[in-house]
């Protein structure tokens, strides 16, 4: 099988398949390193199976991410110069070591706390000037309908207070959403006090007459920051489009969902009733570093998405069909957005690996600043690097859906034993695609 029949089955939801594929990865800031050292190990499970050319976006049908998870998206589904995807998966870690430092500034302890203050009254923490320029520069002029596979990006109108939901299924019924895909990974990384808020339009037409949209974005994650299901029912919106006519819609097949997390400090029990009792407002919107109020919203969102999406493949006796890798293992500034250091970018990388080899649940092992989405210092790098790297090694896990804690997998095994399988299962659906269309 060529890389051009895979892709050709991949961007078309009308072929005949036995499982929808999907990949989906929450956003986290450089916490990104995590779920990249989880993309790099998959790539390599598939390249083993069907040649060295073999890629991501050849496999899943459609690929979504928020914030961080958005870029990774991109970058793995934006074509280059030969119609095959920009960056392989083994250059997503060296990616964000390289440019997460320039993205995320760390300066002297006096002028971090100027900043923290300009970030309580003034402004966001960064300009963003350096990531909307690299940005530009990866991507160009590529629009969403070129991606080597269908993709979907969330981002949130404070405008319009309003999530609004970029894809490429969209685009291609649309030609006025078929926007740049280099505003669409600028607005859903715009993290609020971390990064600016990003504005864009866009001109069409309609019946003749022409129609100016206006847009003015912040980051997907205050909507959705685990797309699981946003992925899944924008493929539920396809078929039933696909099927108008019919009175009775059949399921064109199962489900086959790679949820990646970006890793969580919950372990760490940051907070607790006696200590908000005596916050305010400023408190709630930064804290040591971090922000509490949107910390509760994403991780929130994240577990409710899990469970909703476990509870839903348990009902249709297909739990096999869903895999979600996650690490609550982070400590100290692992759990930081924007520590952009050597040391925590390869800390995050390791636990990443490490999660292959642990049992099939989720760790709890992420405290202090390892989950910060920004502390980009070279000791937080390395760090979050190493988490990345470990993750491999770690037990699965999944949720107990009546208590909503992690528990080990009944299936046994460590995650990387699991995308062994989860590869097994997306190289054989491209071979039945090949063969019977």
């Amino acid at each position: 099988m060529t890389s051009t029949d895979m892709i050709t089955s991949s961007s078309s939801l009308s072929v005949n398949r036995n499982f929808t594929t999907i990949l989906s990865i929450d956003g986290g800031g450089i916490r990104g390193i995590i779920p990249a050292a989880i993309l790099e190990y998959l790539e390599s499970k598939l390249q083993e199976l069907d040649g060295n050319e073999a890629r991501l976006a050849d496999y899943f049908d459609m690929i979504a991410g928020t914030s961080t998870g958005g870029l990774i998206t991109a970058m793995i589904t934006a074509p280059d110069n030969n119609g095959r995807p920009m960056f392989p998966a083994k250059d997503l870690i060296t990616f964000y070591k390289e440019e997460s430092p320039k993205i995320f500034k760390q300066n002297s302890a006096c002028l971090n706390l100027i900043k923290s203050i300009q970030q309580l009254f003034r402004r966001p923490k960064y300009n963003g000037k350096y990531l909307h320029k690299l940005i530009e520069q990866l991507l160009g002029e590529i629009k969403l309908d070129q991606t080597i596979t269908n993709i979907i990006i969330p981002t949130f109108d404070i405008k319009k207070m309003q999530p609004i939901i970029f894809s490429t299924m969209e685009a291609k019924r649309n030609t006025n959403d078929n926007v740049f895909l280099k505003d669409v990974c600028i607005s859903t990384s715009a993290a609020p006090t971390f990064l600016p808020a990003y504005s864009f339009q866009t001109k069409g037409s309609v019946d003749g007459e022409e129609v100016i949209k206006n847009f003015e974005l912040i980051d997907g994650g205050i909507a959705v920051n685990n797309p699981t299901v946003m992925a899944m029912t924008e493929i539920s919106k396809e078929t039933i489009d696909e099927h108008k006519n019919d009175q009775v819609i059949h399921c064109s097949g199962k489900y086959l969902i790679l949820s990646l997390g970006t890793g969580t400090a919950k372990n760490e029990q940051r907070y607790n009733a006696a200590e908000v009792n005596k916050w305010g407002v400023l408190d709630w919107i930064i804290k040591n570093g971090n922000t509490p109020i949107i910390d509760c919203f994403q991780n929130a969102s994240e577990d409710m998405v899990d469970i909703h999406a476990l509870t839903l493949f348990k009902v249709l006796g297909s739990s096999n069909n869903y895999l979600r890798i996650q690490d609550d293992s982070l400590i100290g500034n692992e759990s930081s957005v924007d520590i952009a250091t050597k040391n925590n970018l390869d800390r995050l990388a390791q636990i990443g690996t490490d999660l292959l080899q642990k049992p099939l649940m989720t760790d709890d092992s992420l405290i202090g600043n390892e989950s910060s989405v920004d502390i980009a210092t070279k000791k937080n790098l390395n760090r979050l690097a190493q988490i990345g790297t470990d993750l491999l090694q770690k037990p699965l896990m999944t949720v107990n859906i009546r208590i909503g804690i992690y528990e080990p997998s009944e299936q046994g095994g460590t995650n990387a034993e699991a995308l062994d399988r989860f590869a097994k299962m997306l190289s054989d659906e491209r071979k039945h695609r090949h063969r019977t269309n």
